[in-house]
């Protein structure tokens, strides 16, 4: 009889699972069609806009916690609910966040969450972005924890969860989908550059920035509906996790793009943008920095969406590089100069970052620096948007009577 080898129950274990993601992967990996979630009877659908807690243990506010923080200030996709932090449990998030009630609480952990809440909600956000983009044991915990109380997960981590056995064989047994925002298309789908961008005829504005974390996005967003509603058709171009978390119609997250692809990926973004909504501007989310040494993603965006300009965010109290103690930050002369050599485009305006400044500070750091470097300046969130919109509307008047920006 011939001695045949058992496997252990460790092995056959792992087997099954990668049999079982291997079939689900796709299905897992997608968010829900209209179709899906009109006629789901694992997750009621409560609203035209899935309802969400946000998870941001010990960050909400913070700069690791920009997921959450951006999502409580703008989301088209999910109607938030609830943030999670126990730190700030039993407080209003706008309050912790901007100093402006929001009515939407945040929860000392998930189960307080859920339980202040007569339906579950329908998806769990994971809302940190940590600069090693991975999963701790405690948090993999609470997310096991949503998928046991029938939530869809979204993640924007590069440590994709659907490739995670456990969790995404508790979700194919909960009936709950993954959406990993950072998980890329197939290579072979993706587009190499053409150079075609140069057929947009919208005015194309990229808000890069001087670090990472420092409120390219929120300025973006605030920017484009302030144009839309001065009706100056805007469209933004998301180019990170969050932004496509908060509902970018278009975009691609940059930096989970193979560097080959990435030019040609955002090419794409901004001329489907264009054919489809015929826009008067296209704004496009800066990522990083292009003099930090740590990304790519600016030389990327500043190459493959060729601004015609760029609205460029500092924060002038940051002493050092967000998660480099030992990198000190640029200062917002030296950036420009590097944008403006690095590509043909031209800096406008300067947004700043009031992190750690008082009224007086930054009343004073735009007089100054505004008269320094010759440029208009203003703060996104404590100054009047019509500031934000006087930046643009001086360095192309003609926007305001609808001249397509060949023309200007």
């Amino acid at each position: 009889m011939p001695n045949l080898q058992k496997e252990a129950p460790m092995e056959i274990i792992l087997k099954n699972a990668n049999e079982i993601l291997r079939a689900t992967q796709d299905l897992l990996a997608r968010p829900l069609s209209d179709f899906e979630l009109e006629h789901s009877t694992v997750v009621p659908r409560t609203s035209l806009h899935p309802t969400a807690t946000v998870y941001c243990e010990g960050n909400f506010s913070k700069i690791d916690g920009k997921t959450a923080n951006g999502l409580i200030r703008h989301s088209e996709a999910y109607r938030i609910v609830s943030v999670i932090d126990s730190r700030h449990g039993g407080a209003d998030s706008g309050m912790v966040l901007d100093g402006k009630p929001n009515q939407i609480p945040i929860h000392k952990d998930l189960s307080t969450a859920v339980g202040n809440k007569t339906v579950i909600p329908d998806t769990f956000i994971y809302g940190m972005a940590p600069l090693a983009g991975r999963l701790s044991t405690e948090d993999r915990s609470v997310v096991l924890e949503a998928i046991a109380l029938g939530m869809n997960i979204v993640s924007g981590l590069h440590e994709y969860l659907i490739d995670d056995p456990e969790i995404a064989i508790a979700a194919i047994r909960q009936g709950v989908t993954i959406r990993d925002i950072r998980k890329p298309k197939a290579s072979r789908d993706m587009r190499l550059f053409d150079g075609s961008i140069s057929d947009v005829s919208a005015l194309r504005i990229a808000v890069l920035g001087t670090d990472c974390a420092i409120g390219k996005r929120t300025t973006a967003t605030i920017l484009a509906r302030a144009l839309n509603a001065k009706g100056i058709k805007t469209v933004l171009i998301g180019t990170g996790q969050t932004g496509l978390m908060q509902g970018a119609k278009y975009g691609v997250a940059m930096d989970a793009v193979p560097p080959q692809f990435c030019c040609g990926e955002l090419e794409g973004a901004i001329i489907a943008a264009s054919e489809a909504e015929d826009p008067d501007v296209i704004l496009i989310e800066g990522q990083g920095a292009l003099s930090h040494p740590a990304f790519c993603t600016s030389a990327f965006i500043l190459r493959g969406s060729q601004p015609d300009a760029v609205i460029l965010q500092h924060a002038p109290k940051r002493a050092h590089r967000c998660d480099f103690p030992n990198m000190p930050m640029p200062t917002l002369a030296s950036e420009i100069k590097l944008i403006e050599a690095f590509a043909e485009t031209k800096v406008i305006g300067v947004t700043i970052n009031h992190e750690g400044m008082s009224e007086v500070e930054i009343s004073a750091t735009l007089e100054a620096q505004s008269q320094k470097l010759g440029l208009p300046f203003t703060d996104v969130l404590s100054r009047p948007i019509g500031h934000l919109i006087a930046i643009i509307v001086a360095a192309y008047p003609d926007l305001q009577r609808g001249t397509p920006v060949g023309a200007i």
